[in-house]
């Protein structure tokens, strides 16, 4: 936001600064101010009280389907496998390695026709496009913990787990306006898609499982095509869904704190678990360009591991890691 405004005011100062330019007045210089500060705002205080029905609509639905899911008869181990297949692409992949250390912090490189299918696995964990999930990723680490900050748990623990996905203005298709904070992305055509057709990527698997259930249930078709669904997509992006959001607020509110960082991100062990490494918090917010979040031997990290495995074959480039005293650990930057 204050890099916005800066140049609004920058830009200002050089009109009025031009020879035979009539300076721009006062008023309309403050109105863009204005308009710029509220079109970025986002924390509880400005979104409140405005419930988004489209996305709690859907977010009920899916939670309805996990529950769906856990019902006797949608038991099998091939929907666990499903399950569990579905879960590493689009949280691991997608979310982890694509979507947060790719894409948002730039931790490392892979090839473009690399970076879109990553991305499009992203797309599969219900947390919206790529524009979308980076802008809102870049607010929280440019304000984190303080005002403005998407999701930080000073505004509530519900607030922060998941009150702010169901409240508020839906950004998702304002490409424009996120462009602001993603502007590397608004200028790829097949992001800019992926982003706008999020919901492409996750219907396509569930038409794929639902004929890959009925298939290998050829006595009872319709309960396994039914159960492979429940499992490989509601129950899935349910569980997902939650276990990125507690990256949102258990992680700014238990674990312990390696680095003095100016907010209250915190490493967690149980969140990492669930992530594939996404938990080791006060790790990332201390180095948030680093790939490797976790980093010492006992905080597990598989998302990291991934890319490490892309690196040996040669796929990932450029990877960053966080160097830092084991003694006197400080978080970049700081002298």
């Amino acid at each position: 936001m204050n890099t916005a405004l800066s140049q609004v005011e920058e830009t200002s100062a050089q009109i009025s600064a031009t020879p035979g330019v009539k300076p721009a007045p006062l008023e309309a210089v403050k109105l863009v101010t204005q308009k710029i500060k509220q079109d970025l705002r986002m924390g509880r205080e400005h979104q409140e009280g405005r419930i988004n029905w489209i996305t709690t609509v859907f977010m009920g639905l899916f939670h309805l389907g996990a529950l769906a899911a856990l019902l006797p008869m949608f038991w099998s181990w091939k929907n666990l496998a499903a399950f569990g297949i579905t879960y590493f692409f689009a949280i691991n992949v997608g979310i982890g390695m694509a979507y947060h250390r790719l894409l948002t912090h730039r931790g490392y490189r892979v090839p473009r026709w690399l970076e879109y299918f990553v991305t499009a696995c992203g797309t599969m964990a219900l947390e919206g496009g790529p524009i979308f999930w980076v802008a809102t990723h870049r607010v929280h680490h440019q304000n984190s913990d303080q005002e403005g900050d998407p999701h930080t748990p000073h505004d509530g623990t519900w607030w922060a787990h998941a009150g702010w996905i169901l409240s508020g203005r839906a950004l998702h298709s304002e490409t424009a306006l996120l462009g602001r904070y993603a502007p590397d992305l608004t200028r790829d055509r097949v992001h800019v898609w992926l982003s706008k057709y999020h919901w492409v990527p996750l219907t396509i698997s569930g038409l794929i499982q639902v004929g890959l259930g009925a298939w290998l249930s050829p006595a009872h078709p319709i309960v396994g095509a039914a159960g492979m669904l429940l499992w490989g997509t509601f129950l899935r992006v349910t569980i997902g869904l939650h276990a990125t959001w507690l990256v949102n607020s258990a992680t700014h509110l238990w674990g312990g704190r390696r680095f003095e960082t100016t907010d209250d991100s915190r490493n967690n062990w149980w969140v990492a678990l669930l992530t594939g490494g996404e938990g080791w918090h006060n790790n990332h917010h201390a180095h948030p360009v680093s790939a490797r979040h976790g980093l010492t031997w006992y905080e597990f990290d598989i998302n990291y591991y991934g890319i490490w495995v892309m690196e040996k074959l040669g796929l990932a480039r450029k990877v960053q890691i966080a160097k830092f005293d084991p003694d006197n650990p400080k978080p970049a930057g700081v002298a």
